[in-house]
C-alpha cells in the first residue's frame, strides 16, 4: 500500500490519534510501538526500525540467553516493512486507534529469515514455482473465562447471571447468551477484513469456535488468524470477560485447537486434489504422505508450550498419533467428505496457542516435500485411532524440542536462523518451567513423602 492510501484512510477517521505498529514473534505475540498518527508515512514506507531480537523473545518477553542477535551484534535493529494489509481499526482501546502489520528485513535489505511471516512467504514462493496456489482456511477454538481469579473459571451468563457449569457442544442457548459479545466480534472481523464464517458453542463451558473462510493466499489466512485472536481478546475485555487461546486451560474440559483446511489450485484454477470421487488424487496422497512423515518433527510448531501437551492426550478429541483417514476425526489428518469439488486436507494437530505463520509453513512445507518427492502414505486408518498401535507424536515438550532440533525434514522447510531461534527460545522456557513447583505438587507431596 502506498503512503497516500494510508493517509487517505486516516483522513476519514479523524478520531484516530495512535497507530500500533507491530511484528509477530515466534510465539505469535505481537510486539511493536505505539506511534503518533502523523508518522503514518514512516510506517508504511518501511522507515520504522526495531531490534531483530524481538522476534525471538521468550513468552515472558525476555531476551534469550546467549542469543547472538543480542550479544554478538549489539542488539542491532532491523527494518520494518509494511505488509500491505490496510490499516486496521481498533475500537476496544480507551481511544480509537489503528493497527499496522509489519514484517522485518535486515539492514542490507534482505528479508530476515527469523521472521515467521517470512518463513511462510518462502514456502508460498516454492508453490508458485510449481504453478500451484494453496487455498487455506482455519478453525479457531477459544474459551471465554471469568478474569477475576488467577486460574480461569467459566464466566457468568450475561442473560441469567449464573455461572456456566456444563459443557454445551453446539448449544444455541450458549451462543445466544453471549450474543452481544459475538456480534461485536463479527463486526470487528468485518471492519478488519477477516472472513469470519460460522460460530458454534464447543464442548467446554464458555468455549466457542469461529471458522475463517478459505482464501487463496496463505499469508492472508495467517494474518487473519493472528488478527482474529487479538480482536477476540480485546473485545472480551470490553465485555468484562477474558478470552484465552490456551491449548488446555481446564484439565478436565476440552482443549482448544486450530484446525487447518487446505487444497491446491493449478494455474487454471482447478483443484488438484479433486479426481471426481471420494478418494482424491495421487497428488493429494503425496501431500498426505508429506504431512505424515514430517508431523513428529514439527510437533513443536503445532504444540509450542508446556500447556500444549495437556491437549494432545489419547481420547481427548485431539490427535495423539501420526495417522490419516477419510471422514475420521480421531486421526491427525482428515480428508473431509462432501462434494468432490471441495476435496481438501484437514490438519487437526495444532493448538489454538500456536503461531499461525509457523503452523501454515509447517503444514504446507511438509505437503510440498511429499509432492516433490512423490511420497506414498500408509493406508488410511479406519476406526478409533486412540485404540490402535501406531506411531505417536512426541509425548512432551522436551521430546518435541529435540525432534524439531534434529529433524531432517525441518531444515528443508525452515531457515537455519529460525530453527536456532525457535529451539533456543523453547529451551529457555522449558528450563524456567522445570524450576517452578506447582501448588498441586505441594498438596500431593509436601507432608506425604
Amino acid at each position: 500500500m502506498k503512503p497516500v492510501d494510508a493517509t487517505a484512510w486516516l483522513a476519514d477517521r479523524p478520531e484516530i490519534e495512535t497507530i500500533f505498529a507491530c511484528i509477530c514473534d515466534l510465539n505469535g505475540v505481537m510486539r511493536g510501538k505505539r506511534v503518533p498518527v502523523d508518522q503514518v508515512e514512516k510506517i508504511v514506507s518501511g522507515g520504522l526500525r526495531m531490534p531483530l531480537s524481538l522476534l525471538g523473545m521468550d513468552i515472558w518477553g525476555e531476551d534469550i540467553e546467549g542469543n547472538e542477535l543480542v550479544w554478538d551484534t549489539g542488539d542491532a535493529d532491523g527494518l520494518c516493512d509494511f505488509t500491505g494489509r490496510p490499516l486496521i481499526p481498533v475500537d476496544w482501546t480507551a481511544r480509537p486507534a489503528a493497527f499496522a502489520q509489519l514484517w522485518m528485513r535486515t539492514e542490507n535489505g534482505e528479508p530476515f529469515p527469523g521472521d515467521p511471516r517470512r518463513a511462510l512467504a518462502a514456502i508460498v514462493e516454492r508453490y508458485k514455482a510449481l504453478g500451484l496456489t494453496p487455498v487455506v482456511a482455519t478453525e479457531l477454538e477459544f474459551y471465554v473465562v471469568d478474569p477475576s481469579n488467577a486460574a480461569p473459571q467459566p464466566p457468568c451468563s450475561p442473560v441469567t447471571g449464573k455461572r456456566l457449569d456444563s459443557d454445551g457442544a453446539l448449544s444455541l442457548d450458549e451462543l445466544q447468551h453471549f450474543d452481544a459479545f459475538l456480534n461485536e466480534v463479527y463486526d470487528a472481523c468485518a471492519a478488519q477484513g477477516i472472513p469470519a464464517d460460522a460460530a458454534i458453542s464447543e464442548n467446554g463451558a464458555g468455549q466457542f469456535e469461529i471458522n475463517l473462510m478459505h482464501v487463496a493466499d496463505p499469508l492472508e489466512a495467517a494474518d487473519d488468524a493472528v488478527l482474529f485472536k487479538r480482536l477476540v481478546r480485546g473485545i472480551a475485555r470490553k465485555h468484562g470477560f477474558a478470552a484465552t487461546f490456551m491449548a488446555k486451560p481446564y484439565g478436565d474440559r476440552a482443549g482448544s485447537g486450530m484446525h487447518v483446511h487446505f487444497s491446491l489450485l493449478d494455474a487454471e484454477g482447478r483443484n488438484v486434489f479433486d479426481n471426481g470421487g471420494d478418494e482424491g488424487t495421487e497428488r493429494m496422497r503425496h501431500a498426505v504422505a508429506g504431512l505424515i512423515r514430517t508431523m513428529a518433527e514439527n510437533t513443536l510448531v503445532f504444540a509450542p508450550h508446556e500447556n500444549s501437551y495437556r491437549r494432545l492426550l489419547p481420547g481427548s478429541h485431539a490427535p495423539s498419533s501420526v495417522a490419516w483417514g477419510y471422514e475420521n476425526r480421531t486421526v491427525a489428518i482428515r480428508i473431509p467428505g462432501g462434494s468432490h469439488k471441495a476435496r481438501r486436507i484437514e490438519h487437526r494437530v495444532a493448538g489454538a496457542d500456536a503461531n499461525p505463520y509457523l503452523v501454515l509453513a509447517s503444514i504446507l512445507g511438509g505437503a510440498l516435500l511429499g509432492i516433490e518427492g512423490q511420497w506414498e502414505p500408509p493406508a488410511p486408518l479406519v476406526g478409533d485411532a486412540y485404540t490402535q498401535v501406531i506411531e505417536t507424536l512426541p509425548p512432551d515438550w522436551a521430546s518435541a524440542i529435540e525432534a524439531f532440533e534434529k529433524g531432517v525434514h525441518v531444515e528443508q522447510v525452515f531457515s537455519k536462523r529460525l530453527r536456532r531461534m525457535f529451539v533456543q527460545c523453547k529451551l529457555q522456557e522449558l528450563r524456567r518451567f522445570t524450576r517452578h513447583v506447582t501448588d498441586f505438587e505441594y498438596h500431593s507431596y509436601l507432608e506425604a513423602v
